[in-house]
């Protein structure tokens, strides 16, 4: 996976626990996790890691769509199955490697559209909002922003600012503080994870704006239902982190265990606001 310090990721983990408790007879389970979510040598170290150990499977949710392409290579040559979850793999890089590995995960488009078009309905055409997109080379990333972006355009919104944060609540506090500064006027932030909604409000907080700044998020953490439920973010979006790391093993047992040629497999991304806390 990618950072343990996402909750996402920690609620991923758990998923695959419990479905690992309900099937040791199947498989044994190693579940590994970066640091951080640019921390591209270690999550290539733990793949060359597994390599060592000869697993069977890896299911990856990887930290960058392009740059850990060649170590799953190396583990798919290797005869190990590699399923894709979260944030996929880039199509461009896949083919120089001549590989197709399955991708299991929701439409970030759609996703990050839906929570736009609710922002919408709290805003006015031409008001001004800005986007703290992830990492800048991440699929789902560019997904989540393109999602933000079309929901603005449609609605007739003007994005004055877009940057990454690097999925980082940290970092996102500080480059809120700076779009808060260069743009008094902004009336609204998308996040595309909820990480970076929360160093959102914390900045729009700190800047004494709290609740002239509308904020959106992805992911629907238990930190963000919080702040939904006090009106400190207006919406996120649940890819259902747990099901994710179901639906990956789930193929990798089906790659093991019949052979079966693998196909992409759309999983659920559900809007959440007050209405659903509630």
């Amino acid at each position: 996976m990618k950072s343990l310090a996402n909750e996402f990721f920690v609620t991923m983990a758990e998923g695959a626990r419990e479905h690992h408790a309900e099937n040791t007879s199947r498989y044994d389970l190693i579940v590994n996790g970066i640091r951080n979510e640019t921390d591209l040598a270690q999550q290539v170290a733990l793949i060359d890691q597994m390599i060592a150990a000869e697993v069977d499977a890896i299911v990856i949710a990887p930290a960058d769509s392009k740059a850990v392409v060649p170590a799953v290579a190396r583990a798919i040559a290797n005869g190990i199955v590699v399923v894709n979850i979260d944030n996929r793999f880039d199509d461009d890089v896949l083919a120089d490697y001549e590989l197709d590995i399955p991708f299991v995960g929701p439409d970030n488009f759609l996703g990050a559209e839906t929570v736009g078009k609710v922002l919408a309905t709290q805003l006015s055409p031409g008001d001004p909002v800005a986007i703290l997109e992830g990492v800048p080379t991440a699929y789902n990333s560019q997904r989540r922003t393109a999602g933000f972006l079309k929901a603005m355009t449609d609605a007739g919104m003007t994005v004055v600012d877009s940057q990454s944060a690097q999925w980082d609540q940290t970092i996102a506090t500080t480059v809120t503080s700076g779009m808060l500064v260069q743009h008094p006027e902004l009336v609204a932030i998308l996040a595309a994870n909820d990480n970076m909604a929360l160093g959102a409000v914390a900045a729009i907080t700190q800047a004494g704006k709290s609740g002239d700044i509308a904020v959106v998020g992805f992911d629907n953490i238990s930190a963000i239902q919080t702040l939904i439920r006090d009106g400190s973010v207006l919406a996120t979006a649940d890819q259902h982190a747990d099901l994710l790391a179901v639906y990956g093993i789930d193929f990798a047992l089906q790659a093991l265990e019949s052979n079966a040629i693998l196909t992409d497999r759309a999983t659920p991304v559900d809007l959440v606001t007050i209405d659903d806390l509630e």
